[in-house]
């Protein structure tokens, strides 16, 4: 139970957001809601039309009760292609100059949140939905303006203020105080009003509209209102069928009386119309194009028929129907990844049907109605009102739903339609999570599709667990096999490397073997063309020469004093020492035997009668 203080604080912001001002009225209210702020400006200004979520503090904000300082914002229905919406401030101070206008686009399924100055175009709003959404600007319709440019200072200053509007109920003598925005429309009050009295806009007959009036989506701050207060007066005006019925009663005096209790006309009564606005509507229907073609080659061109015809009937606030095959519609709900997927609503018309007319126009067009299917469903929407239409849809049912749905759908009455089906993706098959008949309200149609969607998000938590544990498995996988195929890279490379290491030395010893024999070859030559050693005692004069290698060993021989000193250098080279590799060195005086002439005798070179001679390796 909340306290004293507590209680004056709701009271405040009760009457803040709606406007009453008289006390005990609002205590009441309060206490009838047992002091649920959000419960009670639910029930004086219902959700659908006049309550708006703050986009920012997520606190519900009075549709009619803008703040003045706040800029103002067009606020149009939105549309099946795109439509504009205020996205609210909280509250704060805003400086009036320059002005932001805040406007989101509808497309399909994406929103876009464009925040421009007032003072430029609807050019530039295109150039920036061009680059968001990828549609040419020539082919771009902006749906859902308010009628009327804000251009002078005085009209600005209109649009920022309230108007309080007092406007009495005819039928039962009560009086509504209602703030509105002078940027809200005249459509808007009208709506706000049906929401209170229970008085479609249609059947609203007013008293008070200043004669500037004309347009119901001319802005308040145009229509010439009185300010800061203005009265007004609204009653239920006679529907055709009523007017009609009531003169034909007249003129021929015909008392109509029906067999039936009176049970079947129940469910038209709950809509809060009476049974000959449900029968003039439909019979208005049967005059209207069909809202699908019979025998259409291909899915697509009857849905696009099919939205052309629901938006010229109903309005351009409906739910946006997917244009495509129902296969197609399948892979764009079900088989995307698990975070992506979304219901998929199938919505089954019937022209013949009583219930149609009031279904789509105060149920499936009801803003709450349009918002939760744009944000969790994909709704795709068939006609079954020709025989050829309801027999290719049987066929696309058993096929993808299984002969149990198909012959649910067959077995429908007439007066059962429209139908809605809630449909859920699984791994295997598809799975119709509920069937929901024309004979319902708003808030029952939205429990039941809260209800699906909690069955959905369950079951969508389930798969995105599986999915991302599938993944992480599938990573691990492919980590191991890149790290396997890295292995085997790795081994095949030192494999490739060995061999080519193993071939290199093989060449080389080959090489070497060559290189040897050649060696010895010519060593064999050299040693074969010597001339033979002479002997100590000779009649020529003899040198005799002694050669340290580097190993420490001696080379000792004899030669003739006349011989040339090239001899020598052979018989060096046939001891394995070729005189390209190793020099030839003296000791006293110290001196490189290779660098003289080879042709000069040793007797010429001072190697004579005996020398001793080293080796050594040239660098």
């Amino acid at each position: 139970m909340a306290s004293n203080m507590d209680r004056e604080m709701i009271l405040a912001d009760f009457q803040a957001c709606t406007g009453i001002e008289n006390i005990d009225e609002a205590i009441t209210l309060l206490e009838q809601n047992n002091w649920d702020l959000v419960a009670a400006i639910n029930g004086v200004i219902p959700q659908e039309n006049g309550i708006l979520r703050s986009d920012y503090g997520g606190e519900p904000i009075s549709g009619p009760a803008f703040d003045p300082a706040s800029h103002p914002a067009p606020a149009p229905a939105p549309s099946s292609s795109s439509a504009f919406r205020p996205v609210m401030p909280s509250r704060q101070i805003v400086e009036r100059q320059p002005r932001m206008l805040d406007f989101r686009v509808e497309y399909r399924d994406r929103n876009v949140d464009v925040v421009l100055e007032d003072s430029c175009t609807v050019g530039e709003i295109k150039q920036i939905l061009e680059n968001e959404l990828q549609i040419p600007v020539s082919k771009m319709l902006l749906k859902g303006w308010k009628t009327g440019d804000v251009e002078d200072s005085a009209l600005q200053e209109s649009l920022n203020q309230n108007f309080m509007l007092i406007i009495t109920h005819r039928e039962v003598q009560r009086e509504y105080n209602l703030n509105f925005s002078g940027s809200s429309t005249i459509q808007e009050v009208k709506r706000n009003v049906y929401d209170l009295t229970s008085i479609p806009v249609r059947h609203q007959l007013w008293e008070g509209w200043p004669a500037s009036a004309t347009d119901d989506s001319m802005c308040l701050a145009e229509s010439g209102l009185s300010y800061p207060c203005h009265r007004l007066t609204v009653g239920r005006r006679s529907s055709p069928a009523q007017t009609r019925e009531q003169s034909e009663e007249q003129s021929t005096d015909v008392h109509m009386v029906s067999d039936s209790d009176g049970d079947d006309f129940e469910d038209a009564s709950e809509f809060g119309v009476d049974d000959g606005e449900v029968f003039g509507m439909a019979s208005s229907a049967l005059r209207k194009s069909p809202m699908m073609p019979e025998n259409a080659e291909n899915e697509g061109d009857a849905l696009l028929q099919f939205t052309a015809e629901f938006s010229s009937r109903y309005g351009d606030c409906h739910p946006v129907f997917f244009i495509g095959s129902l296969e197609a519609t399948f892979q764009e709900a079900f088989y995307v990844k698990a975070r992506d997927r979304k219901l998929l609503a199938v919505y089954l018309h019937h022209d013949e049907s009583v219930l149609t007319n009031v279904f789509c126009s105060q149920m499936l067009c009801a803003e709450s109605i349009v918002s939760y299917l744009s944000q969790n469903f994909i709704t795709w929407a068939w006609d079954l009102t020709k025989d050829a239409n309801r027999a290719r849809f049987l066929t696309m049912c058993n096929r993808h739903f299984g002969s149990v749905v198909a012959q649910t759908i067959r077995t429908q009455k007439t007066d059962q339609f429209p139908l809605f089906l809630i449909i859920m993706g699984k791994r295997s098959s598809n799975e119709v999570l509920n069937v929901i008949q024309g004979n319902t309200t708003v808030d029952e149609l939205m429990m039941r599709l809260m209800a699906a969607m909690e069955i959905f998000t369950a079951q969508q938590q389930e798969d995105i667990k599986d999915e991302d544990e599938r993944e992480a498995r599938e990573n691990v996988k492919r980590e191991q096999d890149e790290a396997y195929r890295l292995s085997l890279e790795a081994d095949r490379a030192k494999r490739e490397a060995h061999e080519r290491e193993m071939a290199e030395q093989f060449r080389l010893e080959q090489i070497r073997k060559e290189q040897e024999e050649e060696r010895e070859a010519i060593r064999l030559s050299l040693e074969q063309a010597l001339p033979p050693e002479p002997k100590e005692e000779n009649a020529e004069p003899v040198s005799k020469l002694r050669i340290r290698t580097p190993s420490g060993e001696f080379l000792e021989r004899r030669f003739l004093a006349s011989n040339k000193l090239q001899i020598v250098f052979d018989f060096v080279a046939s001891k394995g020492f070729p005189w390209d590799e190793f020099k030839l060195l003296s000791t006293f005086p110290r001196r490189d035997v290779t660098q003289l002439d080879p042709n000069k005798s040793l007797l010429e070179v001072k190697l004579f009668p005996q020398e001793t001679l080293f080796l050594e390796a040239k660098e």
